[in-house]
């Protein structure tokens, strides 16, 4: 099999994968009866921000083993995850907010078909500068690597701290974070 054919089998099965993924995370907090071993990885509310959570947390772990499998013939495999996630991350509330101004309250299977976009978009993004060789680079990986970790790690304290900004508010409770 070509490396180029074994990357488009691994974005692939990355895009089904955070899909279905993001999709269970959506209900696992409720599921587990708000367990707070699954509050950071899971929507802990119906915020903008806990909808992205659902897109980077899967994108997140399924980077770590197809790192393993392609870091070595793709040496601008981090830079080029890190501008995939951003991808993913900017296009969520683009989409949703663009929609919600233009047409009021967006229906769910618009929500949903936004997180899907969203996530072809950014592993589209990712296939494309991987096959390109963009953002090569040992400063670009560097910062590629810490930037994956840092969002990750935002992820996880803004369940927990989330700020009295729009992104983070449930629109269902009007509150912050984890429900009260």
């Amino acid at each position: 099999m070509t490396i180029r054919k074994k990357l488009w089998h691994w974005e692939l099965a990355g895009f089904l994968t955070t899909c279905l993924a993001g999709t269970l995370l959506q209900f696992l907090f409720r599921w587990t009866g708000e367990s707070a071993l699954v509050a950071p990885f899971s929507a802990v509310n119906e915020s903008t921000w806990e909808h992205m959570k659902l897109f980077y947390v899967p994108f997140f772990v399924f980077a770590l083993p197809e790192c393993a499998a392609l870091c070595e013939p793709f040496r601008n495999y981090l830079a080029v995850k890190a501008a995939a996630a951003l991808t993913g991350l900017l296009a969520i509330p683009v989409l949703f907010y663009t929609l919600n101004g233009a047409f009021g309250k967006t229906p769910d299977w618009l929500n949903i078909a936004i997180f899907f976009v969203s996530t072809a978009a950014a592993y589209l993004t990712g296939y494309l500068l991987l096959r390109a060789h963009a953002l090569r680079g040992g400063v670009l990986q560097a910062v590629g690597f810490a930037l994956l970790w840092a969002l990750m790690l935002a992820f996880i304290w803004f369940t927990y701290h989330a700020p009295a900004l729009p992104l983070f508010r449930d629109p269902l409770t009007q509150q912050y974070g984890i429900p009260r």
